[in-house]
């Protein structure tokens, strides 16, 4: 809500995209995420992405997060001292 329209279009569809945490966490509540449920989200997201992709998915969730902890909805931040992993790029020749 507070980034429509200050976005380019690109990084709204990106940011408002909720397919990959739909299909890594489908009954996982707000309420419930914990710093293990977090970093597991992270490591199954990185299985099929590079790591500066892996990177960007974390800051947009981490934004929504934070979004959620100032709301009241958790206590604790969960994204904090998490391990990013990725996929290695094959080399171009």
């Amino acid at each position: 809500m507070y980034k429509k329209g200050a976005i380019r279009e690109l990084q709204w569809r990106v940011f408002n995209d909720s397919e990959w945490i739909q299909k890594l966490a489908p009954e996982l509540k707000v309420s419930e995420l914990t710093r293990t449920a977090y970093q597991q989200i992270l490591n199954d997201y990185a299985k099929e992405h590079e790591r500066q992709t892996t990177l960007d998915f974390h800051h947009q969730l981490k934004g929504a997060i934070l979004d959620a902890l100032d709301e009241g909805m958790i206590e604790r931040d969960p994204t904090r001292r998490q391990l990013l992993k990725g996929k290695h790029r094959e080399p171009k020749r």
